[in-house]
């Protein structure tokens, strides 16, 4: 297992290449909740709190084309759950605490991810201005 990738594995270095050429900012395998060092996600957005996952299909549970093992099963089922179940409590957890999470399976492509995350951002900017402009018009004088 220790060639496994817990970092830049071809789908997601397709992602990012995608979303920098588009001229978008953001920190890698980056822990979004400070309480939660261990919960880390593959692109993360600090400014907009939008947390990005590509999930494999294995070790994830892709409900199309993860494969169980038949050599150790009783193991690999327990592990796999776990991860499928932690998958989860950290979304749960993100979302709690005021993050956009958005998920992908490895075999989404990059354009599709990367068009779902642009909208997002897109959303998330919009309803930032707003905001912003509200807030703004509060002030009597310029705001400095």
């Amino acid at each position: 297992m220790r060639s496994n990738r817990r970092r830049d594995t071809t789908p997601e270095l397709a992602l990012r290449k995608l979303l920098h050429a588009q001229g978008y900012r953001y920190r890698v395998d980056y822990a979004p909740l400070q309480t939660q060092r261990r919960r880390r996600a593959d692109i993360v957005f600090t400014r907009w709190h939008l947390a990005v996952f590509v999930d494999g299909c294995f070790w994830h549970g892709c409900p199309l084309h993860a494969t169980h093992p038949v050599t150790n099963r009783e193991y690999w089922d327990t592990k796999l759950a776990r991860n499928i179940a932690r998958d989860a409590e950290t979304t749960a957890m993100l979302e709690e605490a005021g993050w956009a999470v958005l998920r992908f399976w490895e075999h989404t492509s990059a354009e599709d991810a990367a068009r779902c995350i642009r909208r997002e951002l897109e959303l998330m900017r919009s309803s930032d201005d707003v905001g912003r402009m509200v807030h703004d018009d509060e002030h009597t004088e310029p705001v400095r």
